[in-house]
């Protein structure tokens, strides 16, 4: 029963399982670069500007993003109420390397897709 303590221990305290995999979902970067270049941002004006994402799946990401701090959520006491999503400091420290990411997809990407679909080919997967 230690062993699986200790273990639990290690993982709960490793950075790529216990951060980037809350943010490194389909959508919890895009969302983050749109707050970066829209500032804050309602809901469906984010639904909008994500049109292959469902609602439901949005309001997980938005969730998950604020529950780490990456995001705040603030809510306008009027009628109807007005909710908006901006990102925090911790947040607009991410884009950077964000964006540096995307050049670097967009820099290697037909080579993935090459090497990928070679795989596929030659593993009949």
């Amino acid at each position: 029963m230690q062993k699986k303590a200790e273990k639990n221990s290690i993982i709960e305290i490793c950075p790529i399982r216990n951060v980037v995999a809350r943010f490194g979902n389909k959508w919890a970067l895009l969302v983050i670069l749109i707050l970066h270049e829209n500032g804050s941002t309602r809901f469906n004006q984010l639904a909008k500007l994500i049109p292959d994402i469902s609602t439901k799946v949005l309001s997980n990401t938005l969730q998950v993003l604020e529950a780490d701090s990456l995001i705040t959520r603030n809510v306008f006491p009027e009628v109807p109420i007005r909710v908006e999503y901006g990102l925090t400091k911790t947040g607009e420290s991410l884009v950077p390397i964000i964006q540096q990411l995307t050049e670097w997809a967009e820099q290697n990407m037909k080579s993935i897709i090459k090497n990928r679909k070679k795989h596929e080919k030659e593993t009949g997967k």
